[in-house]
């Protein structure tokens, strides 16, 4: 772990990407103690006051403090994203490691199964199924994993097949052990690099995702402080107050960068030619 570390720090993007990450989980854990004021807390006589003294970065239409909702709002942002990723790419990667084990036919119909899904866009096909499953944070959730895991799938299978030939495997299966241990015992924790830096990439993707399934309607529902939602209510008043639209629309931007920039580092630490 150490020297994955230092080769994440000596990459100029993994540093920079490590270093964010580090902010923006601190402000997960800590948001809510940092905040000035609570996410809800209305003032009529300081509408859409523009940042300065009291207000680091302005109120909204409610007189509510865009810092303390931004921190607030960091958890269901934030957290959403990493656990919607875990759960597609947990899903992806057991699909692909049973599918390159299994090979021949039961293979080509998982495989072609998982392409046809495929053609379907991220987007298009989280909305889907939130709009089969209801609107909420919950069900955003859901959608944004069942949609990634399809990809994750692909990826996993495509390393697992190499691991399938390893000595180590047809050790496994000589020794009479069942599918299920040589798939997650064996093969699974050897397809590990590449997949998390693959899901260290699909985080940025899946804040974009939630922030903009809220921003539409189908995620968090109001008073919540999340990303997407506080757009969404914010759109309507950009000639009142820009700032309740800039802050929200910056922190998602930094926090996909902030992903993307680590797993581009993650990558680089990785890569056993290097």
């Amino acid at each position: 772990m150490t020297e994955l570390l230092a080769r994440l720090a000596r990459s100029p993007q993994g540093a920079l990407g490590l270093a964010l990450v580090a902010v923006v989980a601190a402000i997960v854990v800590a948001g809510p103690m940092l905040a000035p004021y609570g996410p809800d807390t209305m003032s009529v006589l300081t509408r859409y006051q523009s940042p300065g003294v009291g207000h680091w970065l302005g109120t909204d239409q409610y007189g509510r403090d865009i810092l303390s909702r931004l921190l607030y709002g960091a958890r269901a942002t934030v957290l959403m994203a990493l656990l919607a990723t875990a759960l597609g790419t947990l899903a992806g990667a057991c699909l692909g490691t049973t599918s390159a084990f299994l090979g021949g036919r039961a293979d080509e119909a998982i495989m072609r199964t998982v392409d046809a899904v495929m053609s379907i866009p991220s987007l298009l096909f989280a909305l889907l199924i939130v709009n089969l499953l209801g609107k909420s944070s919950l069900n955003a959730l859901v959608a944004i994993g069942i949609a990634f895991a399809p990809g994750m799938a692909r990826i996993t299978r495509s390393v697992a097949l190499a691991v399938r030939k390893q000595d180590y495997v047809s050790a496994a299966i000589a020794r009479g052990e069942s599918s299920a241990y040589v798939v997650f015992r064996e093969m699974l924790p050897n397809v590990v690099a590449p997949v998390v830096v693959e899901m260290t990439i699909r985080v940025a993707f899946a804040v974009m995702l939630f922030a903009t399934l809220s921003f539409l309607g189908l995620g968090a529902q109001p008073p919540a402080s999340e990303w997407g939602l506080m757009v969404a209510e914010a759109r309507r008043y950009m000639h009142l107050s820009p700032w309740m639209i800039l802050w929200p629309s910056l922190a998602v931007a930094l926090v996909a960068i902030a992903f993307n920039l680590l797993g581009d580092g993650l990558r680089d630490a990785l890569n056993p030619r290097t």
